[in-house]
């Protein structure tokens, strides 16, 4: 009796690992565009972030704060915005795991202006997965997900995925002063 109880539990947890297998996999796939935009909503860490930023018909906010690096952009929960150097123009090139570390600041609508920030230099772009990101003077917009409140700016200066992450100025430029040594090789 005390095998046949081992071994459902024995099946059981085999079922269970290939299920988390199979949604791992899944979300880690770089070539479905739905599976980015889920790894995106889905990461526990970011999904308050994104889906304050998503849920918004009318388009998100973006506001100012000030920290020890100066003033910079933050989204509609006061949590840091910034950009990374290896996008071209207007385009994301963040994607799949880099999602998932590095959430974009989603909009449905129109981006707003909040104080500090100038309203002209609000955009948007079309992700590969067919989702909207908020630029700002043409610089995709991103949270990190380290960044768990408003005036956490632990991804400043990041070296994640080949490439600096910065906060952004309302000049919209990036600040490039007060990197965070301890989130210089998170990530990748």
């Amino acid at each position: 009796m005390a095998s046949r109880r081992t071994g459902k539990f024995r099946i059981a947890g085999v079922a269970a690992l290939a299920i988390a297998g199979l949604i791992v996999a899944g979300c880690g796939s770089s070539s479905s565009t739905s599976s980015t935009a889920a790894a995106a909503t889905s990461a526990p860490s970011s999904s308050s972030t994104t889906s304050a930023a998503a849920s918004s018909a009318t388009g998100v906010t973006v506001k100012t704060a000030k920290g020890s690096s100066g003033t910079y952009l933050v989204g509609p929960n006061g949590r840091a915005l910034y950009l990374w150097v290896a996008d071209t123009g207007d385009k994301s090139s963040c994607s799949g795991a880099c999602a998932g570390v590095w959430p974009p600041l989603l909009t449905k609508g129109n981006p707003t202006a909040g104080p500090g920030v100038t309203a002209s230099d609000l955009g948007t772009t079309m992700r590969s997965d067919g989702t909207e990101e908020v630029t700002y003077k043409g610089h995709p917009l991103y949270y990190f997900v380290a960044d768990k409140s408003a005036g956490s700016t632990s991804g400043q200066g990041s070296n994640s995925f080949g490439a600096k992450w910065w906060l952004v100025a309302p000049s919209g430029t990036a600040i490039t002063t007060g990197g965070s040594s301890s989130s210089s090789s998170s990530g990748g």
